[in-house]
C-alpha cells in the first residue's frame, strides 16, 4: 500500500503522515503513531485496555512479527476488521480511538514535574 492510498483510506479520520518503517510504514497524527501498515497492506491500529476489548470482540489479533530468536508481539497495536478497508466512516471511528489511545499512552509516560520542596522559614 502506498502513502496515498494510505491517505485515501484515512481521509474520513483526517490527515495522517505517513514514515517508512519496520519494512512496512507507521501512520502517524500530530506526532503520535496511530496505525502500522505492514508490507502485505495489513492494517494495525493503536489499542490500549479500554479498546482492545473491541478487537476480541471481532476476533482479531494483536500485531506479531518474526525473528531468529521466534514470534514477537506488539499487543499495543491489532488487525483492523476486514470490512473497514471499504467502509471508510467506520474505519475513521476506529481511528480516533486508536489517536485517543495513542494520548493515553502519552500522558501515561509523560515525566512528571518534580515535587516542590517546602520552604523553612
Amino acid at each position: 500500500m502506498d502513502a496515498d492510498t494510505i491517505r485515501d483510506l484515512f481521509a474520513n479520520f483526517g490527515p495522517v503522515d505517513i514514515r517508512r518503517m519496520f519494512g512496512g510504514v507507521g501512520v502517524f497524527v500530530d506526532g503520535l503513531m496511530i496505525a502500522i501498515v505492514t508490507r502485505d497492506d495489513v492494517v494495525y491500529l493503536k489499542a490500549d485496555n479500554q479498546t482492545v476489548p473491541a478487537f476480541e470482540q471481532e476476533g482479531l489479533r494483536p500485531f506479531s512479527y518474526s525473528t531468529r530468536t521466534g514470534t514477537h508481539t506488539l499487543t499495543s497495536y491489532w488487525r483492523i476488521p476486514d470490512r473497514l478497508y471499504d467502509e471508510p466512516e467506520e474505519l475513521a471511528c476506529w481511528a480516533r480511538d486508536a489517536h485517543a489511545a495513542a494520548l493515553r499512552k502519552t500522558l501515561v509516560n509523560r515525566p512528571r514535574a518534580p515535587k516542590r520542596r517546602k520552604e523553612m522559614r
